[in-house]
């Protein structure tokens, strides 16, 4: 059997496989977001080894388990102590707190190596940040871990990470796939306060005799490099070969492509990191806040999301919903920003604002598109992932808004679980086509007779971003 464990925001999920990549079993365990400040947010460490433990043992038997894999949300700035603690709350992947050291870092030389716009959320602003307003735990910090990779020294007693993951911190040089000496310097770090980098098909540790004893597993059992949580789902969805691709709608919302080269374009704010599997790169736009959107409208309104996104498609009304609750990367890099709702009016009901927000976000994943076409990146169909897909009128929605189809699996599991229990059997020696694409259970494609419709109401979208920035 083959063990994947997805560290996500709101939880971590385990997901058990046999040979035959056929589900043996799996298990959720809640996790909570502390948002003590505006643009802050922050998680435990702790709170995920709880997690871990319990998902663990509502599997039960762990004994045939031969390989481990991990995936996690990524640039989350985890400061681990002496003794293998953590010696603060992690700064997660949406805090925005750092913007001000992310402009200080954003050059280009940090661009060159690293092929990305600093952006503040990525690992090294918010250590930096760490540096300036904690310098007390700064000078306690033997290590700095991305979220996943805490979850893996408490597997393995072993600091280790994976390329995909690593290309998230502002200090790896992504064309290289090492670590960049002058990157980390300027933070006042070194390759010393680095977990060792190796690819997400690679050995990164081996469960510890403790970890064993306290939770059933094997000891000695390999544990996968694994992957960031992006790169997790597209080995879990099969877009591992060049012009594969999928867009997730999740706490946050992702166009994802791999791609065979490194080919940057920092100026696009399109993200180009090293995948999971070697030789390879992939390009992604970002936006911040997909389902998030949606649970803010639900939490609002006093409606489940999914009463919000009921009914059929129609043509967008005047009612128009900027999605930037907490900034906004792609294409903006702006962490200042913030939503806006527009053109209400006395008709505009609970339906009207689900479809706003709908909307909004699919015209945030337009803008998305648009940059990676910008910098050559062919894109002709996606798969369609995440907790939003469920539902069929967001996505033919989002169809419509992107004129692309969009391609739905079939029942069973797929994403970042699937891919970390993928890296794991590669990391037991089976090749790359265990990365195979899902059954697809249907296509969604475009309605032609709302396209233009849609185009109209995305310039409108793109017309509302400077006014609300100066507001």
């Amino acid at each position: 059997m083959y063990l994947g464990l997805d560290l996500g925001t709101s939880s971590l999920k385990a997901l058990l496989i046999d040979e035959a990549q056929r589900v043996v079993g799996e298990a959720t365990a809640p996790l909570t977001v502390e948002r003590p400040h505006p643009g802050w947010s922050e998680q435990h460490p702790d709170s995920w080894i709880a997690a871990c433990r319990t998902v663990l043992a509502e599997l039960g038997d762990l004994s045939g388990v031969r390989a481990i894999g991990l995936s996690g949300h990524m640039h989350g700035a985890t400061l681990v102590g002496a003794e293998g603690r953590a010696l603060r709350p992690c700064l997660l992947w949406n805090d925005t707190r750092a913007a001000t050291e992310a402009e200080g870092m954003d050059d280009a030389e940090a661009r060159r190596v690293t092929g990305n716009i600093v952006f503040p959320g990525f690992t090294a602003p918010k250590v930096e940040w760490v540096r300036r307003h904690e310098p007390e735990v700064f000078a306690a910090a033997d290590l700095v871990l991305l979220p996943k990779d805490y979850l893996r020294l408490w597997l393995t007693g072993e600091a280790w990470t994976d390329m995909s993951d690593a290309s998230g911190t502002a200090w790896l040089d992504v064309g290289a796939r090492d670590w960049s000496d002058d990157l980390l310097a300027r933070s006042g770090l070194s390759r010393a306060h680095m977990p060792a980098a190796t690819e997400g098909t690679g050995i990164a540790g081996r469960v510890s005799a403790a970890c064993a004893a306290a939770t059933g597993l094997p000891a000695g059992v390999p544990v996968a490099g694994g992957a960031g949580d992006n790169a997790a789902a597209a080995v879990g969805t099969g877009a591992v070969a060049p012009g594969q691709g999928f867009v997730s709608l999740g706490t946050s919302g992702v166009l994802f492509v791999s791609t065979a080269r490194y080919a940057p374009d920092p100026a696009s704010v399109v993200h180009s990191f090293c995948h999971a599997v070697p030789d390879t790169w992939h390009q992604m736009g970002v936006i911040l806040s997909a389902t998030d959107s949606l649970e803010w409208a639900a939490r609002l309104t006093g409606r489940r999301a999914a009463e919000l996104t009921a009914g059929t498609l129609k043509a967008p009304d005047r009612t128009l919903f900027l999605p930037y609750l907490g900034g906004e990367r792609t294409p903006h890099n702006d962490a200042a920003i913030r939503g806006t709702l527009t053109g209400i009016e006395h008709a505009t009901d609970a339906a009207a604002l689900g479809r706003a927000v709908m909307a909004g976000v699919g015209y945030a994943l337009r803008d998305s598109l648009d940059a990676l076409r910008v910098t050559g990146t062919p894109v002709d169909r996606l798969l369609a992932v995440g907790g939003g897909a469920a539902s069929d009128h967001w996505l033919r929605m989002i169809a419509t808004i992107l004129d692309l189809p969009l391609e739905v699996p079939g029942d069973g599991a797929f994403g970042a679980a699937l891919g970390a229990c993928r890296l794991a059997m590669m990391a037991d020696g089976a090749d790359a086509s265990v990365a195979a694409t899902p059954a697809i259970a249907r296509t969604v494609a475009p309605d032609p007779a709302l396209t233009a419709a849609f185009a109209d109401g995305h310039a409108r979208f793109k017309a509302a971003y400077a006014p609300t920035r100066t507001l």
